[in-house]
């Protein structure tokens, strides 16, 4: 286990999952797909979520990411228990608190790279000089600087992801989620990507939850935790 886990990370939490309770219709029956899934992630800390597709992956990562909410249990983001809020305040935490990374980057293809970044932060609030002032920082700790003024059409794959990853740090999230971000790169891109995404995250202080089914990518975190039956069990 990494310097970043472990005891240093007590009372330090960002994001917990307790007794989550999630069911979807099946036909005349019910598809229980999380059974009291329960994770606690603190400030620098990175864990890997590998489990088989259907074993609810996706569900998770949308009921952590306050996309969606469980039939049970409790999630709390940077100490904000979420079953309590309304609609206005639950996506008012998810927009401050939360960064999502997705396996396309979804980057709004008439804008440069620095204002891809630098839009999330407006809409939060932020002055414009600022948000660029940061996005720019974001891209050089990317190595980017030189593609700040580029749109996502003169960027390589490997390029637009980072930019993505960048957007998803943008507003200091506390939690930072992602779903194979890596898994549209080569292999060589995807380590180097992956390999920035770690140090970033670590330096800002974030805590993250990353599927992947890349046992590679995976063994670099701090743990790994997968999906059985329902509940969120240790492999590492």
């Amino acid at each position: 286990m990494s310097e970043h886990s472990g005891s240093q990370h007590k009372g330090n939490e960002r994001l917990v999952l307790r007794d989550l309770l999630r069911t979807y219709p099946s036909g005349n029956e019910r598809l229980q797909v999380l059974r009291g899934a329960n994770l606690t992630l603190r400030a620098g800390e990175i864990v890997a979520l590998v489990a088989p597709s259907g074993a609810g992956k996706s569900t998770l990562l949308h009921i952590a990411g306050l996309l969606d909410q469980p039939d049970g249990g409790e999630v709390v983001v940077a100490g904000s228990a979420a079953s309590g809020l309304s609609d206005a305040a639950r996506t008012a935490l998810r927009r401050d608190a939360i960064g999502f990374v997705y396996q396309f980057h979804h980057l709004l293809g008439e804008f440069t790279a620095v204002e891809n970044i630098a839009i999330p932060q407006m809409i939060a609030g932020t002055a414009r000089r600022d948000a660029e002032s940061r996005a720019r920082q974001l891209l050089a700790d990317f190595g980017l600087a030189a593609r700040a003024e580029h749109v996502p059409g003169r960027l390589s794959g490997g390029e637009k992801q980072r930019v993505a990853i960048a957007r998803a740090l943008a507003n200091h999230p506390a939690v930072l989620l992602a779903d194979e971000p890596t898994g549209n790169l080569d292999v060589a891109t995807a380590a180097r990507v992956f390999e920035e995404l770690l140090s970033i995250v670590r330096h800002h202080g974030a805590a993250a939850l990353i599927a992947t089914h890349n046992p590679d990518l995976a063994a670099r975190m701090d743990r790994t935790v997968t999906l059985h039956e329902g509940r969120i069990v240790p492999l590492r």
